[in-house]
């Protein structure tokens, strides 16, 4: 761990028409069971962001918009 943090803004693709498997984060409850699998964000079944381009966006500049 190199203390890295930052923010993740997930809010506008996850209604946007390329949302996939990502649309169901829409449902706050689902949103909120957020957690790391082996240093990446995960929900329940199986959704995760790839770690790698999260940590290297959020290097660059602090948040990562997707």
């Amino acid at each position: 761990m190199d203390g890295l943090w930052g923010r993740i803004d997930l809010s506008q693709y996850i209604i946007s028409p390329r949302a996939g498997v990502f649309a169901c984060l829409q449902d706050q409850k689902l949103f909120n069971q957020a957690f790391l699998n082996y240093g990446a964000l995960t929900w329940p079944g199986e959704i995760d962001l790839a770690p790698d381009a999260m940590y290297e966006e959020i290097r660059e500049k602090g948040t990562w918009v997707l």
